[in-house]
């Protein structure tokens, strides 16, 4: 089967798609100038955006991996994650505190999901 490559770029694919999953790269806030509610609202819409291009959505999630620059921000990114996220459908996922590549962002999203069938 073949892998599907979504958003080509000279570094990086935005998604790639391959055997009914769905593999997203490290979802960023555009608006870095955002505090850790409205960067992890914009990347959440990002993740929205790119699992409906590819047949899924976030009932879908196989797991998740967060970064977040200060673990003072937790409690703000679980705040928006809480109402993002499709209760009885919570995915595996992990968040650790990270030094990300643009000191600007505070949240770095990485998620895998299942396509719809």
């Amino acid at each position: 089967m073949a892998v599907i490559r979504h958003h080509v770029g000279p570094r990086l694919s935005e998604m790639a798609v391959h055997n009914g999953t769905v593999y997203l790269a490290g979802q960023i806030a555009e608006d870095s100038k955002q505090d850790i509610t409205g960067q992890t609202r914009e990347v959440l819409g990002h993740i929205d955006r790119l699992l409906a291009e590819a047949n899924s959505d976030k009932s879908l999630l196989l797991s998740v991996q967060i970064y977040i620059a200060d673990m003072k921000d937790f409690p703000g990114m679980n705040a928006v994650w809480d109402t993002w996220v499709e209760q009885g459908a919570t995915p595996p996922r992990a968040t650790v505190e990270a030094k990300l590549a643009n000191p600007e962002c505070l949240v770095e999203i990485v998620v895998v999901a299942a396509q719809r069938s």
